[in-house]
């Protein structure tokens, strides 16, 4: 039996790919790129959350957002990255 051994890199390596498939994948379904702006109902039925809980990730930072006329806006770029950010990888 053959013993493959996985890098870090191997690893990294595949997440990229697997992200970079998963958007192309979310693009060609919904038929357009997602909006690089998007507004608080948006993002909540994004993240499926509530009202509050967008609010306190504004609040403590962990979400940033663009102010304006009253309006906020949220970068999508900065909401996958925030996700990427803050994995978990439990180990066996």
């Amino acid at each position: 039996m053959a013993v493959n051994i996985i890098t870090t890199e191997d690893l990294m390596e595949f997440k990229i790919e697997l992200l970079s498939n998963i958007k192309e994948i979310l693009n060609t379904q919904t038929g357009m790129k997602m909006k690089k702006w998007l507004k608080s109902p948006a993002v909540r039925e994004l993240l499926s959350i509530s009202p509050g809980t967008l609010q306190n990730l504004r609040i403590n930072g962990t979400l940033p957002y663009t102010k304006v006329g009253g309006v906020i806006y949220y970068d999508y770029e900065e909401i996958v990255t925030v996700f990427e950010q803050n994995r978990i990888h439990n180990k066996f």
